[in-house]
């Protein structure tokens, strides 16, 4: 299944609800082209995957590469409601150690409002 991403707006915050597989090729490249235009608008970010059913090793190295384009920008890149594939594939990897994980888009929406020592990320998924 190709990637399909919807973007929504809340708040000062962009939510990109993806479904289908990130993976190398056109998947990746609409992925990472949606992101950094977001980046031009807004520097809070949310990839909400409950509906990716695949993620490989260029997935990652896109997902990885938007968190520093984030931070360079002075902005953040939040994940939400991983599919349990996608949360073992960070997990494995060690990634669930680099990125906020939260287990709903609107967990993920509101650490954004919320001041920094409250901001609780890399819950596992229920």
């Amino acid at each position: 299944m190709e990637l399909r991403l919807d973007v929504a707006r809340q708040a000062d915050v962009a939510v990109v609800r993806c479904r289908g597989r990130i993976v190398f090729g056109q998947e990746v490249d609409e992925l990472r082209l949606t992101v950094l235009s977001l980046f031009k608008e807004t520097n809070r970010v949310v990839l909400h995957l409950a509906g990716i059913e695949q993620i490989d090793s260029e997935g990652l190295a896109a997902l990885v590469g938007l968190f520093i384009s984030a931070r360079n920008r002075g902005g953040e890149l939040k994940l939400a409601d991983l599919s349990s594939k996608t949360w073992e594939v960070l997990r494995v990897t060690r990634l669930d150690e680099v990125f906020e994980i939260y287990k709903s888009e609107s967990e993920a929406v509101d650490s954004f409002l919320r001041p920094k020592a409250a901001a609780a990320g890399n819950k596992k998924p229920a």
